[in-house]
This record gives structure tokens, C-alpha cells and sequence, in this order.
């Protein structure tokens, strides 16, 4: 059926964006892309980083066109942010291929205001340090299904994220705010 759908309105696509979830969970992810490039379109892969060897299989097969992989936080954090234990070797080891691949990737964090702060970001900053693209995502609380617990927040003003975005600028090639 999905396939199907892209066959109908290939004139109008140039590509498919394979987000989740966690796409990477799938085993079979390699050869659903595989019948994506078939049909001629780009591969862009939302991940967040939690299954390096699967994404070093994927860009080694040439499957992927763009990474954009999320990083939720500083690392001795992960575990109390994402509520289940985090192996952040694993995080560390999907950096370093994506930085180390030949594609076009970027990292993003989505800020929330009592969770994410503007050292939590220099932090992450570090970790990432040469990386091409970082993107800092104020957090929305509209239509937020996931979690009433961030319901209550504010985000951050316009001036909250552009400090966070100059107090990293030297250690990425590009920052770019997402408000």
C-alpha cells in the first residue's frame, strides 16, 4: 500500500522522510529503503541514535541521503530525561559515524524550558564539536499528546535561544534556531 502511494505521486515527491518512533528498531529498515531508492527518491532518516551498527549499515549500502538525529540532552542526563536507561556509548558511537559519513546530517535538540538549559547545550556542544549542523528547537506545548508533564512549561524567549546559539557558534559550523 505504501508503495503504491509513492508510485502514484512520484511527479510530486523527491523523497521520503523515515521518522518514528525509532526507525532503527526494525531490522528490516535496510530493505525497506532499499525498495525507496529503488523508485528513484532521497532517504532522509530521523534516528535518535540508539542503534549505531544498523546506522552504519545503512549509510555504508548508500540508503540514506540526510541523517537528522536528535540529541536529547546532556549525557549523565539522558537517562532521567528519557525515563528508561540510555546506553550513551551507543549515543556517542552514532555521533562519530555521522559525522564521519559522507552525507549531509544534522543534530538537534528540542529546548524545554526546567529540562534543557543553556549549559546543558555547551555541553552537548562539546560532544559534537565540528559537527555541520546543530539545530536548537524551541519546545512547543501546543497539541503536546505525549506527556502532560510538559504541558506546564513555557519556552524559551527569541533572546534565551540566540545566547544559547552564540555561546556554541565556535564549535559548530552552523547553529541554526528553530522557534
Amino acid at each position: 500500500e505504501f508503495f503504491d502511494f509513492l508510485d502514484e505521486r512520484k511527479k510530486w515527491l523527491e523523497g521520503v522522510c523515515i521518522t518514528g518512533g525509532e526507525p532503527c528498531l526494525y531490522e528490516d529498515l535496510p530493505l525497506f529503503l532499499n525498495k525507496i531508492k529503488e523508485k528513484g527518491l532521497l532517504v532522509k532518516l530521523d534516528t535518535n541514535g540508539s542503534n549505531p551498527e544498523l546506522l552504519s549499515k545503512l549509510l555504508r549500502l548508500k540508503l540514506l541521503d540526510y541523517i537528522a538525529m536528535d540529541i536529547k540532552t546532556k549525557f549523565n542526563n539522558y537517562d532521567e530525561v528519557c525515563k528508561v536507561k540510555v546506553d550513551i556509548e551507543k549515543i556517542k558511537q552514532s555521533i562519530q559515524i555521522i559525522k564521519d559519513s559522507k552525507i549531509n546530517y544534522e543534530f538537534r535538540t528540542t529546548v524545554i524550558p526546567n529540562f534543557i538549559t543553556k549549559e546543558d547545550i555547551k555541553e552537548i556542544a562539546k560532544h559534537i564539536k565540528g559537527a555541520k549542523k546543530y539545530v536548537i528547537q524551541n519546545f512547543s506545548n501546543k497539541n503536546n499528546m505525549i506527556n502532560n508533564h510538559f504541558k506546564t512549561n513555557s519556552q524559551y524567549k527569541k533572546e534565551e535561544l540566540e545566547d544559547m546559539k552564540k555561546s556554541i557558534s565556535k564549535l559548530i559550523t552552523e547553529v541554526i534556531i528553530k522557534d
